[in-house]
């Protein structure tokens, strides 16, 4: 059985938003102690609030993504190939180098992974549009 990758995208979408909704109660377990995850303003807390944030922001662009390709008159070209798994393997990646960095603040060069791939998948999408 083979998926289109814009399927895939819209399972992403509704998946991260479930992750988001999930991953917002377990933090919400530990706001009420000022000093959890060494406090508000702390490197590791706000990491872990990005990549909680990012459950939602990233399942919106495979989201906007899905229905943006939906208007294509044909959608099986390489460049939305390419542009829907960067969109997928940067929502995989984003909140997984969150939480890795919070713990190995000196592996922030992992953001390049999620960053790269999202301008990556950005830039085919793009490029489709304009050619529309």
């Amino acid at each position: 059985m083979k998926v289109p990758v814009t399927h895939l995208n819209l399972i992403i979408a509704w998946l991260w938003v479930i992750l988001g909704f999930a991953s917002g109660f377990a933090l919400g377990l530990g706001f009420h102690d000022e000093k959890w995850l060494g406090g508000y303003a702390s490197h590791k807390r706000r990491l872990y609030r990005l990549g909680h944030i990012s459950f939602f922001g990233l399942a919106l662009m495979n989201l906007m993504f899905y229905f943006t390709v939906r208007s294509f008159p044909a959608h099986s070209s390489l460049a939305i190939t390419v542009a829907g798994w960067g969109f997928i393997g940067g929502a995989v990646s984003m909140p997984i180098c969150c939480l890795i960095m919070a713990h190995q603040p000196k592996s922030r060069a992992l953001f390049l992974i999620p960053v790269l791939s999202l301008i990556t998948a950005g830039a085919f999408t793009l490029w489709e549009v304009i050619k529309l």
